[in-house]
């Protein structure tokens, strides 16, 4: 009995219903070249058009008039910027802030801070949207975060007492 060898198929020919062959000179996918840029003028326009003032060095910020709210300010906190608003006339300060750079080395996580709150009697405000749009614009809490809290200095100073106390 004879033995037929398979037909051979070359990179040329239009075998198996492709057309031009088994292989593509070109690429089936273009890539994009360069992708855009956003140049000074046009983060300068958005930055104005979206905030009223500067978050920089002690500045002031704030979304929107019709709250008393809104206003947040960089104040200082043991040598450091902190993103802090003022509500009902007291000082209110960002909690997850100020929890990244005072007290993350102290204790095991945020939720051992919640914990340590509750036993101190000390209950955080919760920030409005508006409020968590504006922490997350200054950097002061992640780009993903839609929830925060607030406490006042005071109480910022009895809970790091308590946390360096702790070790």
């Amino acid at each position: 009995m004879a033995v037929s060898a398979p037909p051979v198929i070359s990179a040329t020919s239009s075998g198996a219903g492709v057309p031009g062959g088994l292989f593509r000179a070109e690429p089936m996918y273009s890539t994009p070249g360069e992708p855009p840029r956003l140049t000074p003028n046009m983060i300068n326009s958005f930055v104005a058009s979206n905030h009223s003032g500067s978050a920089g060095g002690g500045g002031v910020c704030s979304a929107s008039a019709g709250s008393g709210n809104t206003e947040c300010r960089m104040v200082d906190m043991h040598g450091v910027k902190v993103a802090s608003f003022l509500m009902d006339g007291q000082e209110l300060i960002c909690l997850p802030q100020v929890f990244d750079l005072f007290l993350k080395h102290l204790v095991g996580g945020l939720h051992t801070v919640y914990t340590k709150l509750k036993r101190l009697d000390i209950s955080p405000v919760v920030c409005t949207v508006e409020q968590v749009r504006i922490l997350r614009g200054l950097g002061a809490i992640q780009p993903g975060v839609n929830r925060c809290k607030l406490i006042t200095r005071k109480d910022f100073e009895t809970l790091f007492t308590d946390c360096t106390n702790a070790r």
